[in-house]
Parts: structure tokens; C-alpha cells; sequence
């Protein structure tokens, strides 16, 4: 048996931090807070409903602005003065450009180091060295990363720089190994606040409002809001950090009902802490093996609320899992125009894309419908992470004089 390999430098920068890391959540958040505002972003626990609403408002307000060219000038105007790195080591096209475009929105001017192989890491340099270097040059640092944890311990070491007198930059996580994405949900939970607002026919499928859904539609019970719904996720629920992130932000809303719809193989459902963290909320967690299985004595693709699509993520097999997972029948786990009939005609069809052409969990065919809100989705995010950058680094964006926007 061959020894273990000798740890790297970067190896033990990751265990410094092993004792902060596995602490729980609520513990860290407070050192990734400063001024009464979020510093760090790092996992979906730090967004508290109250602050959901906050970013929602000013997302809404941003979106309003930009609009008019009066509106565009005043948000550019807001932080010419700031600079952000981009540092995605990880292939990504959605996150790196709605990123982009909401630092453009700001007038805050970006760069990107988005191979590694292109940077002094290739000479030796430890990935804590790069992420140092960079707050020397930038005032932001929005992060991408195979490697689980990397940007909480990122945020970690800007803190003891701040500690130590060393200049030190917010951490944006936009995604670190299998652990979490809390923007992606932050853009999610921004795609169901709008849909369940039941103002704009756009953003609400079906129906723009809610008096209609009630009375023509049976819908009697219906409230505006996330709380007190049925959400659904189907596809590859344990590799699937978007859902991870997702499910918990859900789980502060009082009443909901989380599905889970995947096979019962390993590689793929729900993994036992994020099952244990959602029971530990008091969330009603059912797990089923396809959408005809029965909630409440009806199938599952006729009660959900929403529903949240992923494809399988083959990108984090291990050995052995290909021929396992071959085994699979996936047709259960695949929309259809069939299935999509079924639901509900208010609930909105997410997906956190890419989606698979040869996997096909949602065929292009169901792009049409109403129901189908995954590119108004994608478009969210811009406008929700411009509004999260504008609270990180306290941009006053309800400065802006009245009557620049037009309407929503």
C-alpha cells in the first residue's frame, strides 16, 4: 500500500480553518456581517426572510430605474469607484455574466481570472496567496470554485486580515464545490416571490391575478406569498447545491411542504444533514421515487405549488457510479407536456440550468408554456444580485430622484 501523498500547502490552509468550518450556521453568520449588513455572502442561512424582502425591494427598484436612460446614468453613477475580481475556477456561463452584468449595472468595473492555468497558481502560488493578492488590487471578490469551502475560508481570512489592521474585501460565494450556492437561490427565491405576488401576468403563469385564480379557477385558498406551499425538486437531489441552498432558504418560510423526487440510489437523493437540518426547522419533508406518487391521496404533479427541475450532475461521479446510475430508469424524472398539464396553472417551472439536451429533463417543447419561468429566471438573477452587491457595499440605491424609472 502506497503511502498517503504529502499535503500541499493549500491542503493545510483549508484544515487552518477546520475548526470554524464545521460549526453551525448560525454560529458563523455573525462574523460575516459588519454595519448592520451582510459582508461576506457564503451560504443561504445568512438570508433571513426580512432581508429576502429588503433585496427584493431594491431589485424591483433597480430593474424600475433601468428602464430609462435617466434611471441607467444614476445607477452607473453609483460605484464607478468600486472594482470587482471575478475569480471563477470553475466552468460557469449563467453565474459569471449575470455577475457581470450586475457590477456593469452598478458602474463597477470588473476583471476575471477564470483558468488557473493562466495565473501564478501554475508557478506554485497557493490559491489563499491569489485571493490575497487580488483584495490588494480590488474591492470585491466574487468566487467560484470546485473546492467545497474554499470561499467560507476566503471570508475567514479576509476577516483575520481586518483583525490584523491588512486590508481586507467582501467574499461572494457563487458557488463552492457541492456545498452551496446561496445566490442562485438568492435568484430563485426572487423568481417565486415575483410569481406569488400575483401582479404581473410575466411572472405569474396562468393567471396575473389572484382574485381570478380564486374565483374562476378553484383556487379558493390561494395567498399571496411563499409561506404555506408546496414546493417541489426532482432530479439529482444530493449533488444539487442549488437545491441544497434552495430547500433551507424555503424552510424559514412558515408552512411549506418541500418534495423531494428522485430514485433511491445513493449518488442522488437527499443526503442525510440537509434532511436532518430541514426536520431540525420543523419543515414537512416528503421524499418520493416520481410525480405520480401520491401526496394527500393525489399524485405529487398535481399539488405542487412550484417545481424545481435539475439535471443529473455526471460532472461528480465516482468511480463505479456510471454503471450503477445506468441502471436507473430516469424516464419518471423527465417533464413532459403530458405531466405539465397536470399542474396547477399558477405554478412556475424553475430550473437553475444548464439543463442537459441529452439527459432532457425539460424538453424545449414545454418552453412555451406559461408555466415554464427557468429564462425570466436566469434574467432575475441580474437584477438580484445587482441588488445584493448595492447592499454588500452599501449603495443607496432609493437615492435615486422620483420619477426616473417607468412601471415594473
Amino acid at each position: 500500500m502506497e503511502p498517503p501523498a504529502p499535503l500541499t500547502q493549500d491542503d493545510r490552509d483549508l484544515l487552518h480553518y477546520e475548526t470554524r468550518l464545521t460549526r453551525p450556521v448560525a454560529a458563523k453568520a455573525a462574523e460575516f456581517c459588519a454595519d448592520g449588513r451582510l459582508r461576506h455572502v457564503i451560504f443561504s442561512g445568512q438570508l433571513s426572510p426580512h432581508l429576502l424582502d429588503a433585496l427584493a425591494g431594491t431589485a424591483d427598484r433597480i430593474r424600475l430605474l433601468s428602464q430609462t436612460r435617466a434611471g441607467q446614468d444614476f445607477l452607473i453613477g453609483l460605484a464607478p469607484h468600486k472594482r470587482a475580481m471575478l475569480y471563477f475556477t470553475q466552468p460557469s456561463t449563467r453565474t459569471f455574466l449575470s455577475f457581470m452584468a450586475a457590477c456593469q449595472i452598478l458602474g463597477i468595473t470588473c476583471n476575471e481570472v477564470r483558468d488557473p492555468s493562466t495565473s501564478s497558481e501554475t508557478k506554485g502560488e497557493t490559491r489563499f496567496d491569489s485571493i490575497r493578492m487580488f483584495s490588494s488590487y480590488f474591492d470585491l471578490i466574487i468566487m467560484r470554485s470546485p473546492i467545497a469551502r474554499l470561499a467560507e475560508c476566503c471570508a475567514y481570512l479576509m476577516n483575520d486580515l481586518e483583525a490584523s489592521g491588512s486590508r481586507s474585501v467582501p467574499i461572494i460565494n457563487a458557488g463552492s464545490g457541492a456545498d452551496e450556492h446561496p445566490t442562485q437561490a438568492l435568484l430563485d427565491i426572487y423568481t417565486l416571490q415575483r410569481t406569488f405576488n400575483f401582479e404581473n401576468p410575466k411572472d405569474s403563469p396562468g393567471a396575473g391575478k389572484l382574485e381570478e385564480l380564486r374565483k374562476q379557477h378553484g383556487f379558493e385558498g390561494l395567498e399571496r406569498g411563499l409561506a404555506g406551499k408546496t414546493y417541489g425538486f426532482c432530479g439529482d437531489i444530493c449533488r444539487g447545491r442549488t437545491v441544497r441552498s434552495l430547500a433551507m432558504l424555503l424552510a424559514a418560510y412558515p408552512g411549506v411542504r418541500l418534495v423531494f423526487i428522485t430514485p433511491d440510489h445513493p449518488r442522488l437523493r437527499m443526503r442525510d444533514d440537509l434532511r436532518d437540518r430541514l426536520r431540525e426547522r420543523g419543515v414537512a419533508v416528503v421524499e418520493l421515487d416520481s410525480f405520480e406518487a401520491a401526496i394527500d391521496g393525489r399524485p405529487a404533479i398535481e399539488q405542487i405549488d412550484a417545481l424545481y427541475m435539475t439535471r443529473v450532475q455526471k460532472e461528480h461521479n465516482e468511480p463505479g457510479d456510471a454503471e450503477s446510475l445506468a441502471a436507473i430508469d430516469f424516464s419518471q424524472y423527465r417533464l413532459s407536456m403530458a405531466l405539465v398539464s397536470r399542474m396547477k396553472r399558477y405554478a412556475p417551472i424553475l430550473h437553475p440550468f444548464p439543463r442537459d439536451q441529452h439527459f432532457g429533463e425539460i424538453p424545449h417543447e414545454i418552453d412555451n408554456d406559461p408555466r415554464a419561468m427557468y429564462f425570466r429566471q436566469a434574467r432575475n438573477g441580474m437584477w438580484i444580485r445587482a441588488a445584493l452587491l448595492a447592499h454588500v457595499l452599501g449603495l443607496d440605491v432609493a437615492a435615486a430622484p422620483p420619477g426616473l424609472g417607468a412601471r415594473i
